[in-house]
């Protein structure tokens, strides 16, 4: 399903490839969909693994972008560079964006962690994947917006996409 087809008041958890496209200018929709959380159209939930995601991509991205560091191994290149870290800021503004866009950031718990291996077991997901799902569980969430195809393989959770990303 489109992300343009979530109905109004529904619930919905919203993943980190959400943000990334909406602050790199990859998606007008996932742009679109989060204009959308900040007029209240719906109740968005994320949780802090997500934003800890939003910001490490968000971090190398920019890094690349300022010309610190060049693909491949963008993490490695900068561990060996901490002074080049230092030179970025760009990537925690967005992040700090995403409450005042209408999106709840849930807490993670060590009880979440547990769970989500029982996912990971069940549907074949990495990690990160996993805490989404187990964080949707308990939060009582069953729609997510998100661009990973991965999500499809749950059968208890509505997975809306964007149309303007090729995967």
């Amino acid at each position: 399903m489109k992300l343009s087809e979530i109905d109004r008041g529904s619930e919905v958890f919203v993943d980190s490839n959400i943000f990334i496209y909406h602050f790199t200018g990859v998606s007008d929709q996932c742009s679109d969909f989060l204009n959308r959380c900040e007029r209240g159209d719906f109740t968005a939930v994320t949780s802090v693994n997500v934003i800890l995601e939003v910001l490490h991509r968000l971090m190398m991205v920019e890094a690349v972008r300022k010309n610190l560091a060049k693909p491949p191994n963008v993490v490695k290149k900068l561990n060996k560079a901490p002074q080049k870290l230092k030179r970025l800021n760009e990537y925690f503004i967005n992040a700090e964006k995403i409450p005042r866009m209408g999106i709840v950031v849930k807490p993670m718990t060590f009880e979440t962690i547990i769970k989500s291996h029982t996912v990971r077991l069940a549907y074949g997901l990495m990690v990160n994947d996993s805490l989404v799902v187990a964080s949707m569980q308990e939060e009582g969430v069953h729609s997510l917006a998100t661009s990973d195809r991965a999500f499809e393989r749950v059968g208890e959770i509505d997975v809306y996409r964007p149309g303007d990303v090729d995967l």
